[in-house]
């Protein structure tokens, strides 16, 4: 008797279309679409501003990688998310990888709120983020035209700032930088 293969989760999540992204979360697959508009316009300007002056030193002190949508693999293949933006200190980071998937803990992940995801974001991604020992969270809201920023403190997450519409925003770990909000919405 012949058995049918039967893929695991990471085939899965590789098999997917590219009109969706796919993340395991707690042992289970996640897809979700492309991102809308806001979406994509919020990640864009956040990762112009932070990448600018943390990743290439204009305007502020350099010394990171600020990526878009890495594909970061907290247990290989097995613990896999996909935060719309994630950044590393260089010391802890030399050179980005060659292939796809990345095993070195971020310092900082960003995820942008949608309806569709802002539940996983919060219930299953963030405390999946702290338990793997990212520092810093942000959440960003382009509908609400909010920016939540989250960093950790003795094991648990710790609101450490919290923006609106047009405000104008300085935050660990990217206080060096004061962020105009309005233009990631506006």
């Amino acid at each position: 008797m012949q058995h049918a293969y039967k893929p695991g989760l990471y085939d899965q999540l590789e098999a997917l279309p590219e009109s969706l992204t796919g993340e395991i979360l707690n042992g289970q697959l996640h897809t979700q679409p492309r991102p809308s508009g806001p979406h994509a316009r919020a990640e864009t300007e956040l990762s112009i501003d932070i990448g600018g002056a943390y990743g290439r030193g204009r305007g502020g002190p350099g010394g990171w990688w600020i990526l878009i949508e890495p594909e970061i693999h907290f247990v290989t293949d097995r613990e896999v998310a996909v935060p719309d933006l994630a950044g590393w200190r260089k010391e802890r980071m030399p050179k980005v990888p060659e292939g796809h998937r990345f095993e070195i803990v971020p310092d900082w992940v960003c995820e942008i709120l949608s309806p569709t995801t802002a539940s996983k974001d919060r219930e299953i991604k963030l405390p999946l983020y702290g338990y793997h020992g990212v520092a810093y969270t942000w959440l960003v809201d382009p509908h609400r035209h909010t920016l939540e920023a989250y960093g950790r403190e003795d094991g648990h997450w710790r609101l450490l700032a919290q923006a609106a519409d047009t405000a104008s925003i300085a935050v660990p770990p990217f206080d060096a930088l004061v962020l105009e909000l309005g233009n990631l919405w506006d």
